[in-house]
């Protein structure tokens, strides 16, 4: 038995952090879109016990050492069941990016799996169960646009967003999240937690945009600047680097400025560059 499926990527409009939590973890306050930059994950079920994946493109962990191959493990723990699963991840997410590419593909295998082993869990359960492999994962097995806070597992599903483009730039290069936070100097949050109104028009949401760990990222990687420089030269009505970085993103109204912004920032050497939408 075989099932494919899409792993989108996302974008954080907000990032605020709040405070750090007694376990290590930080507490969040964000909203977070998916966006139509997919990774395809091939899942099926073979008679041969233990987890395997196979991505040709990118070198990633194989087996349970990557977070698809660990959500694998977790559901055939889940459904009781004998026998094994391959997983094949054709990725176009860049990796460690500020993206959520490896969390998007672990809720994809997840919700796969939940379908194709009858497991029958509620996606409620199944968001308790990703949260135990990344803060982001949750949020791809929710699959709305949503308000996240806790480290990013408690959300509220947000609707009316303008229908807009983005362009997604990512300099070629990861930045670990890790250390993004460990470098991160917390000052008083103030009210951010609460966002008191969702943004229904472009102009909302580009006075919205906040990212509280570019700070930290802009320091350590002035080409992040350069590149939210060069979007906003391209007519980006606003920019914002997404997640811990380093891939930024800019806000379009109109798909034939995404696409001459997206053309434009491709021809730069080691860059890549993505026109999206929402989804």
């Amino acid at each position: 038995m075989k099932m494919t499926r899409l792993a989108p990527a996302k974008i954080n409009l907000c990032l605020h952090v709040l405070g750090k939590r007694k376990d290590g973890y930080h507490e969040l306050a964000m909203l977070m879109q998916r966006v139509s930059l997919f990774d395809n994950i091939s899942v099926e079920l073979t008679a041969t016990p233990g987890v395997r994946v196979r991505c040709e493109a990118v070198v990633l962990a194989t087996g349970e050492e990557n977070i698809a191959g660990r959500a694998a493990a977790m559901m055939l723990e889940q459904s009781g069941g004998g026998g094994g699963v391959d997983l094949v991840i054709e990725k176009h997410i860049p990796v460690a990016a500020g993206l959520g590419g490896g969390s998007s593909d672990a809720a994809a295998v997840m919700l796969a799996l939940n379908e194709m082993l009858g497991a029958g869990l509620s996606k409620n359960r199944l968001m308790e169960l990703g949260v135990r492999l990344g803060a982001d994962v949750p949020f791809f097995i929710f699959e709305e646009t949503a308000w996240a806070t806790g480290i990013g597992e408690r959300l509220k599903k947000v609707t009316g967003l303008p229908r807009i483009w983005y362009v997604l730039v990512n300099p070629g290069f990861s930045v670990s999240t890790s250390l993004v936070y460990r470098k991160l100097e917390l000052t008083s949050p103030g009210e951010v937690a609460r966002l008191p109104r969702f943004p229904g028009t472009i102009k909302e949401l580009v006075s919205q945009l906040h990212n509280d760990l570019e700070r930290v990222t802009l320091a350590e990687f002035p080409v992040v600047a350069e590149a939210k420089e060069l979007l906003v030269g391209l007519g980006a009505a606003g920019v914002l680097m997404s997640g811990s970085g380093p891939t930024v993103f800019g806000v379009f109204e109109k798909e034939a400025e995404a696409r001459s912004a997206e053309a434009a920032m491709s021809r730069i050497p080691g860059w890549k560059a993505f026109a999206v939408q929402p989804v």
